[in-house]
């Protein structure tokens, strides 16, 4: 099956967009992602042994998955099929199938490239599964999704999943020097409206690349643009940074830290700070629920649950009105008691399990629905809690082979002497600022 560009008039003979035209040659080429293709990157090591596998990459638009699975299908000396979840069904995959198994009868394998694989149904994905087994394809899947939860365990188990990164402001920049080579010209900029364009790319090469067409086309013979010029050749809005050039990430890390550190205030203009750049509130309320269960859990089990509140409100009210609820959750999240036991609980409990692997729990509290298992010990001796005193038998529930463990320390202070605690040094700071 053809690629997607040549299936629209875009290859090589007409005109093609800058970011076609850019397209690495060589992973060493790919910008942004260097804990794949950089030297010692997972997927230079996997050419360098000469066998790939089936690879699932995860990363948001704009990032290198499509570019990468066709420079990797070279690498290797594999035949690149390539469709999309979007377009294609089962009749499509056995159209592919077959060709894959011709072209393996000839003795040469096949790199199928599927881009938006999540949107593919569960019928459809457990199609892929004995081509994979068999060696007549090698799948290559690209999603924008979280794969543990977009795509099924069997074909998870069959594939390694490679996370793609946004492009850092760094690798955007490096874009648009490559675009001025070719194009044998310099962008219309500032310094400062460079900077901005990139920013506004928001980690997608692509996009930073389309915005540099636009540019080039809107551009009268020896015009600059500064920040204001380019947010209205380009309509979109320039984020207001300071003079130090605070960035997203310094800005998102302040507002965490604000809240953590229970200062409303600070919180507060960090926030409006993002929105008045141009931030999507929708991120900034993803963020906020992440706060609440990081650095509040159960602290103030509330927390999250009007966090949450605050994410519907604002999907359903839209901006302005919606952003006021997020305020609310900001200074909600900076007042309430912190407690990171939760968090630092599970961190722990995932580093014991990926370390020590699966392990068999205790047979005492395993079912024992066959006379088989009951042979077996399945359920023995089990204690039933709610006949014990307290309800709390005491068993032991952990593998034999790993012994107890202990992972979550509660809060030192009770709940309702941290809100006193944190209500006393308010009103201290307002009879410091004489308030009355």
């Amino acid at each position: 099956m053809s690629d997607l560009f040549a299936a629209s008039g875009l290859d090589k003979s007409g005109p093609r967009p800058l970011a076609d035209r850019l397209r690495p040659t060589t992973l060493a080429e790919v910008a942004g992602q260097d804990h794949l293709t950089g030297l010692d990157g997972a997927l230079t090591r996997l050419v360098h042994s000469g066998s790939l596998g089936s690879l699932i990459f995860w990363g948001p638009p704009g990032t290198g998955k499509t570019t990468v699975a066709r420079l990797l299908a070279g690498q290797v000396d594999l035949g690149f099929e390539q469709i999309s979840a979007i377009f294609s069904g089962i009749a499509d995959l056995k159209k592919v199938f077959e060709s894959a198994r011709g072209r393996r009868l000839g003795g040469k394998g096949t790199l199928l490239f599927v881009d938006e694989i999540h949107r593919f149904n569960r019928a459809q994905l457990d199609a892929f599964l004995p081509v994979m087994e068999d060696g007549t394809i090698t799948l290559v899947g690209a999603t924008t999704e979280n794969p543990s939860f977009a795509l099924n365990a069997a074909l998870l188990s069959r594939a390694r999943v490679l996370t793609f990164k946004s492009l850092d402001e760094g690798s955007l920049l490096f874009l648009l020097g490559r675009a001025e080579l070719l194009e044998k010209r310099e962008l219309p900029l500032t310094p400062e409206a460079r900077l901005a364009l990139a920013r506004f790319a928001d980690g997608d090469g692509r996009a930073v690349l389309t915005l540099a067409e636009e540019l080039w086309r809107a551009a009268k013979p020896d015009e600059i643009f500064d920040e204001a010029g380019l947010a209205e050749v380009i309509q979109r809005r320039a984020p207001i940074y300071d003079k130090a050039q605070d960035g997203h990430y310094n800005l998102i890390s302040a507002l965490h830290k604000t809240i953590r550190g229970s200062d409303p205030d600070a919180a507060l203009y960090y926030f409006a700070r993002m929105l008045d750049a141009g931030e999507d509130p929708r991120f900034l309320a993803r963020r906020l629920v992440r706060m609440a269960v990081e650095d509040i859990g159960l602290a103030d089990p509330q927390a999250l649950v009007h966090a949450r509140a605050a994410t519907e409100t604002y999907e359903q009210l839209g901006s302005p009105e919606g952003e006021l609820a997020l305020a609310n959750t900001v200074i909600y999240l900076a007042t309430a008691p912190k407690s990171n036991a939760a968090y630092k609980a599970y961190k722990a409990a995932r580093k014991v399990a990926a370390e020590r692997g699966s392990l068999m729990p205790p047979k005492t509290i395993l079912n024992a629905p066959t006379k088989l298992m009951k042979q077996e010990g399945y359920g023995a001796d089990y204690s039933y809690d709610h006949d014990a005193p307290d309800a709390f038998s005491g068993q032991d529930y952990w593998p034999d082979a790993l012994g107890r463990q202990h992972f979550y320390d509660p809060p030192e202070r009770g709940f309702e002497r941290e809100i006193r605690k944190r209500l006393e040094y308010w009103e201290k700071l307002r009879l410091e600022r004489g308030e009355g």
